[in-house]
């Protein structure tokens, strides 16, 4: 059956200060990190061999997956010395990959919680005899993505880097970041220095005259790169939007894990998170939020859309709403973070010392 390759080499910048100690496709989601509901879904549709790409804190995900196993699947790593772009990264771990050189590959990020057929996106790449088949989502607005235009019968025709002006939005298809290689594609990229598959891997072969064949899946999508968009996708496994074989316990409003403690007049809603060993005590609420291992959430306190990570606590009656607050954070009582506002690991706020904080 079909192995992979799975990218999980980014800093994940824009999400800190909760990728300080962990790498971004290791963020707990919906309970479990990120990266369990993708290996999970590859398994679903027939994956059994893995390859990890991994550069970025590379030592924290074999003693978390093992080889795999517990998962149905065979896992191996790869770690980059050097950060080496994503056509780089592919290139670096072709050694390990077992297919023969017409048989199909899937590559996939790390990032992206995504609804996508994969066994679809493989026979379309099986029937259509191309080199690389790209799956492609469309989206109201395309000026921050790479737009993929396609002919009639879902031929790549151009690769167009972030339109900004109306004439040159010709689609509204964007290359969604899950794609199949002829396992002898891989071989041509070259090694030893980074490569971006979307700015030249892509682009060269097209020009070369090679078939990139697109397959349009607009089922859910998200980027989850920012902390915004982590904490929908996290309360959209929980709430049963997006799908995951992988999320441990009944999709509905909340999810609280063993160990964790909630006051019984707490209200937790919005698909909700609470981690081990968590605690949400009397009058809080919490709404669309994800609440790592061990934070404290004190009576009172309201928090929206944010990320609380590892052992933070958040002190009474404070409000956090679209705020991320590190591992070990302290925030005081009766603070009010809004739109963006970020504190740093092991960071401590005293009592009424913030009113609002915005990143405009």
């Amino acid at each position: 059956m079909t192995e992979a390759i799975l990218l999980v080499g980014g800093k994940g910048t824009r999400l800190r200060p909760v990728t300080v100690h962990t790498p971004k496709p290791m963020v707990p989601a919906a309970g479990v990190p990120f990266l369990t509901h993708q290996l999970a879904r590859a398994r679903a549709a027939g994956v059994e061999h893995i390859v990890m790409a991994t550069s970025y804190l590379a030592e924290v995900f074999e003693p978390y997956f093992g080889d795999g196993s517990s998962l149905g699947l065979h896992l191996e790593y790869v770690t980059e010395e050097e950060p080496l772009g994503t056509g780089g990264a592919i290139r670096n771990v072709a050694s390990r990959l077992r297919s023969g050189p017409d048989e199909p590959v899937l590559i996939f990020n790390g990032d992206i919680l995504t609804g996508l057929d994969i066994r679809a996106l493989v026979d379309t790449h099986r029937t259509s005899g191309a080199d690389i088949s790209l799956h492609l989502t469309r989206v109201e607005d395309p000026r921050a993505f790479g737009l993929v235009p396609t002919d009639g019968t879902g031929r790549v025709t151009a690769f167009l880097e972030k339109p900004q002006t109306p004439e040159e939005i010709v689609t509204d298809q964007i290359n969604a970041g899950a794609y199949v290689f002829r396992r002898s594609v891989i071989d041509t990229i070259p090694t030893g220095r980074p490569v971006s598959v979307e700015r030249e891997t892509f682009p060269d072969l097209l020009a070369a005259g090679a078939h990139l064949q697109g397959m349009v899946d607009s089922t859910y999508w998200l980027d989850l790169g920012t902390p915004q968009a982590f904490v929908r996708g996290s309360a959209d496994l929980v709430l049963g939007r997006a799908p995951s074989p992988a999320v441990p316990g009944r999709r509905g409003e909340r999810l609280v894990l063993d160990g964790a403690t909630v006051a019984a007049d707490a209200k937790l809603t919005g698909g909700t998170v609470v981690g081990a060993g968590a605690t949400v005590a009397e009058g809080a609420r919490v709404e669309g939020s994800v609440l790592m291992t061990g934070a404290v959430v004190e009576a009172g306190a309201v928090i929206t859309d944010s990320l609380i990570g590892e052992g933070a606590r958040i002190g009474t009656r404070t409000v956090l709403h679209g705020a991320v607050i590190g591992d070990g954070a302290h925030v005081g009582a009766d603070n009010e973070l809004r739109d963006g506002a970020r504190v740093w690991c092991g960071a401590h706020l005293p009592d009424k010392s913030v009113r609002f904080s915005s990143d405009e």
